[in-house]
């Protein structure tokens, strides 16, 4: 139990190597935002990749099969990236589009509701836009999570 399988040191150059390999494919295939993830965000993907870890190898624990994967996804993920940005069709299903979710002081509760924006995220989302909710004149639920709030041009600022 306290032995290694392999030498310690291909360990540490395993875990090297494939760290540089994965840094230089995100380098290559460009920045791409990310939204914010709350925690329960976060371990669903952590588990989701864990999950999904040995289908994608199909029990090859090797250095270039592991590596093999790691392009392979950055390759469809580059792909996904350049159609996106030439069809906008593509765009749509690969990455969404906003949704209004208020116009003129009027809330669309059931958008909100669909969408599964919690009434703490839309009075952060006021919070941070620094207006009433009969203060708006439109906002838009980005395809990225956020919320865009368009004042009414007689809002008051304080």
């Amino acid at each position: 139990m306290w032995d290694f399988d392999i030498d310690w040191m291909e360990l540490v150059l395993r875990g090297a190597l494939v760290y540089l390999a994965l840094l230089c494919m995100l380098r290559i295939s460009g920045k791409r935002a990310v939204g914010q993830f709350t925690p329960f965000d976060l371990l669903v993907i952590m588990l989701l990749s864990e999950a999904a870890s040995n289908s994608m190898t199909g029990g090859d624990n090797s250095l270039p099969g592991g590596l093999l994967v790691c392009a392979v996804l950055m390759a469809l993920n580059a792909a996904a990236g350049f159609l996106s940005a030439r069809s906008r069709a593509v765009e749509a299903v690969l990455e969404g589009e906003a949704v209004l979710v208020c116009r003129d002081g009027r809330v669309f509760r059931d958008t909100l509701r669909r969408h599964r924006i919690s009434h703490s995220d839309w009075e952060k989302a006021l919070r941070e836009a620094d207006c009433q909710e009969s203060d708006i004149r439109l906002a838009f639920l980005e395809a990225d999570g956020s919320i865009v709030i368009q004042k009414s041009q007689g809002a008051q600022k304080e």
